[in-house]
């Protein structure tokens, strides 16, 4: 397929042999986007882990500290009580069976985050051909199972993400959009590097973060230096 001009010039910015400090990287976000939506920014982490080993598994929740720039639309199953509680902190949408007969009858799919309390799951667990495939499926590791009702909506609502390692033991996570600026956007990133980092599985041996990538939606891949990179956590730790 033949590239666009802009494609191209913006191709140019980035040297795909090269390893960019943070900062290189994030200015070259806001270098190379290219349409005229505000691009979400991604990230691609390949780690050290081998995904086919249940305890080197990961699935955990990541505060972004300055949001994802999505407006989050969040599901709770809950009883009558925490459906007011939850409306009330803010959710889109809390209720029960309703919601249930919705999705399987008409496979409704109108939500970006779903949460329940545990006495529900039973319930909401039938819905797994549903949810699972999309990764909607409440899960008490990243805190989308939980009686913390008000906490689990705002949290979700302020820009919590869930991230995990699919086959190839690569996370992918969002860490804002190209308007966000600068320091937003690092400030994000090295959240989530920092959770990740973090959640090192004991039994994951050798070189743990082995390359990382970020881009924008309709940019080129940005490949980042990991030995600047564990310079920057120690400093966002020590200010964190």
């Amino acid at each position: 397929m033949k590239k666009g001009k802009k494609f191209l010039e913006v191709l140019d910015l980035v040297d795909k042999e090269k390893q960019y400090t943070v900062d290189e990287t994030i200015e070259l976000i806001d270098k190379t986007k290219r349409a005229k939506f505000d691009e979400t920014v991604d990230i691609a982490i390949k780690l050290g882990i081998d995904p086919k080993q249940a305890d080197q598994q990961l699935r955990m929740a990541v505060n972004l500290p300055h949001g994802t720039g999505k407006d989050v639309k969040v599901l709770v199953f809950s009883n009558e009580e925490k459906a007011a509680e939850a409306k009330e902190a803010g959710a889109d949408f809390a209720g029960l069976d309703e919601f249930i007969e919705k999705i399987t009858g008409e496979n409704w799919l109108g939500f970006d985050v779903v949460i329940s309390t545990p006495d529900v799951m039973s319930k909401v667990g039938k819905l797994g051909k549903f949810l699972g495939p999309r990764g909607l499926m409440p899960n008490p590791k990243v805190g989308t199972v939980t009686n913390d009702i008000s906490e689990a909506v705002k949290l979700s609502k302020a820009g919590r993400i869930e991230v995990k390692n699919d086959k190839g033991g690569v996370v992918h996570a969002p860490i804002g959009k190209v308007s966000f600026g600068i320091e937003k956007l690092k400030e994000n990133f090295l959240s989530v590097i920092d959770v990740i980092n973090k959640s090192k599985p004991s039994s994951s041996k050798g070189i743990y973060l082995r390359k990382i990538t970020v881009s924008n939606t309709m940019g080129p891949g940005i490949n980042v230096d990991t030995g600047d990179l564990r310079e920057s956590l120690k400093g966002f730790n020590a200010a964190a």
